[in-house]
């Protein structure tokens, strides 16, 4: 079967959600190397373990289980962040080919939003949900709107639910609930009513009714059934450490006396994500580092812009690369005391990667080292400032939103084309649109002409790209939108490469979308360059900051 992950959740956990969970991890674990995930559980639970006596792979408690119940309720988005960390790792570790989520259990303490952060849950590990509702105390009528209002608290969470158990039905009500979910438009199976017990350990009659009141052929099909997994922002973000951690490069860190930067760059050698070269005096760092309960940073590679041995190589190099400019040796010594020239250099003389920069300085700081020394990519007019948006369940590439005032048409079709490459870069399937006032010729003017002569020539450029232009944002975000404006158009309302035609509209835009929407923001991943070097706001935060050191890596990855 074609299946990754399910996940299994209760608006009132109990005996009848862990049947359900019991049955299917032991009906799978016969069909393939199947594991399970606690995302949050007690810490004097039992049901983790009688999962674990069912399951067909070698699986430690601690592997099983993300973070408590507790911390979970404290500190709910920390908590999702931990408990995707923890799957990628554990899932890395055993290799499962099956995975089943079991969400948590029931508490003493009241948590009104339980359901919906298990919902949220089962988004971030991209997995589709088997709902588990009970019978008891409710007529046909009740289990379908309750049935019915999870499955919108799970569709608001970005992913689906494609099955439904009907759990703790008495021995009459057993043949009438069967013939009234019948026509229901999602597969669903009855179960009798099974006291467990408070040990949560009587496996076998769990599965004993499992066996005898679930057709087994009917679920594998529903589970086998494609799944278009949602992307959601902590999903996405832990991704791009896990692709960076596949093939470890090696990353420039320019600022290393600010501490935000030490304490990104301590988590990310901590799990072992990317090699880091931190710039700036060791013991200094180190220090520092100690104040601030930092325990990996000596894994890092620590270079002064005093070190002779480096100065002598890079000082003629850096003569070389612009004598054009007149460069002379006495220019070159007082130019690499900017740390950002010298990390430059370190990637020219073939030390690093890509490099990371922008907490301290300005953009144009960031920048202009790595147009004078790396340069654009062969047929790049400019360079392109681009985000990765992680809204609730996808990720779309905005640009140009940091870098261009006013494009030509030449540098907008060439920020179209980075663009689409920076999407496929990160697994996004690049859908261009051109944004104007305009949707397919609805307006006229010289921004609208700009758009299209702009897409004539990244059509010439490379006609594999599928481009929708010019296009109102509303067309091109929305399917609904662009049933009615542009009808037919397969491209519109699929968009996700979204170019706008100034940096006015994109700063604002982008910042507009991550405020009010809560999306994640990452970048700008800056575009155009032979090498990898991006920009960090001066605002940024340790997870903006790790983020960004990731998709550094991983853009050092695609160069190759």
């Amino acid at each position: 079967m074609s299946l990754k992950n399910v996940s299994i959740i209760s608006p009132e956990p109990g005996d009848g959600r862990n049947v359900v969970a019991l049955g299917v991890v032991d009906m799978l674990a016969h069909t393939a190397k199947t594991s399970i995930f606690r995302p949050a559980v007690q810490a004097d639970e039992n049901l983790t373990d009688a999962l674990l006596s069912v399951v067909s792979v070698l699986q430690t408690r601690e592997q099983a289980v993300g973070v408590t119940l507790h911390d979970a309720r404290l500190d709910k988005d920390n908590a999702r962040q931990q408990i995707v960390s923890k799957f990628i790792d554990t899932n890395a570790e055993i290799n499962p080919q099956i995975r089943v989520i079991v969400g948590s259990d029931r508490t003493n303490v009241g948590d009104p939003e339980r359901f919906t952060f298990n919902a949220d849950v089962s988004a971030d590990l991209q997995s589709p949900v088997l709902l588990s509702v009970s019978s008891m105390g409710r007529t046909p009528d009740e289990i379908r709107e309750t049935i019915d209002a999870c499955r919108e608290v799970v569709a608001n969470a970005g992913t689906q639910v494609i099955g439904v158990f009907i759990t703790d039905c008495t021995n009459s009500a057993l043949p009438t609930l069967t013939d009234e979910f019948v026509s229901y438009d999602l597969p669903t199976w009855p179960l009798p009513l099974v006291e467990l017990g408070s040990a949560d350990t009587n496996v076998k009659a769990a599965l004993d009714a499992f066996d005898e009141h679930v057709d087994k052929e009917s679920l594998l099909n529903v589970l086998d059934t494609p799944f278009v997994p949602p992307t959601t922002p902590f999903a996405f973000q832990y991704d791009l450490l896990a692709r960076a951690k596949k093939d470890k490069k090696t990353i420039v860190l320019p600022e290393g006396e600010d501490d935000r930067i030490i304490t990104a760059a301590n988590y990310l050698l901590q799990s072992n994500v990317v090699d880091l070269v931190i710039i700036g005096d060791r013991n200094e760092i180190l220090a520092r580092g100690e104040k601030l309960g930092l325990k990996a940073l000596d894994q890092a590679k620590f270079v002064s812009i005093d070190d002779k041995h480096l100065l002598d190589t890079m000082v003629p190099k850096l003569c070389e690369l612009r004598a054009k400019k007149g460069m002379t040796p006495d220019v070159a010594l007082k130019t690499l005391r900017d740390t950002n020239y010298f990390g430059t250099m370190l990637i020219v003389l073939g030390m690093a990667d890509g490099l990371v920069s922008g907490a301290i300085s300005s953009t144009a700081n960031t920048v202009r080292p790595a147009l004078q020394l790396i340069k654009t990519k062969p047929g790049v007019s400019s360079v392109s400032g681009a985000f990765l948006m992680c809204l609730k369940d996808h990720v779309s590439v905005f640009a140009d939103c940091a870098i261009n005032l006013d494009p030509d048409p030449q540098q907008l079709a060439d920020i179209a084309i980075q663009s689409a490459e920076t999407a496929k870069a990160f697994s996004i399937d690049p859908k261009i649109g051109l944004l104007s006032y305009s949707t397919l010729g609805s307006g006229k003017g010289p921004d609208v002409d700009l758009v299209v002569e702009a897409t004539s020539i990244a059509q010439n450029k490379r006609p594999d790209l599928p481009i929708v232009h010019p296009i109102q944002f509303d067309a091109a975000w929305s399917k609904t939108v662009a049933r009615v404006k542009a009808f037919g158009n397969p491209i519109a309302g699929n968009v996700t490469v979204f170019v706008f035609p100034d940096l006015d509209a994109g700063n604002i835009c982008y910042k507009a979308v991550q405020r009010t929407s809560g999306a994640v923001a990452i970048g700008p991943v800056l575009q155009g360059l032979n090498r990898p070097v991006n920009d960090l706001s001066r605002g940024a935060l340790v997870q903006d900051i790790i983020n960004t050191i990731a998709l550094t890596a991983i853009e050092a990855q695609s160069n190759e």
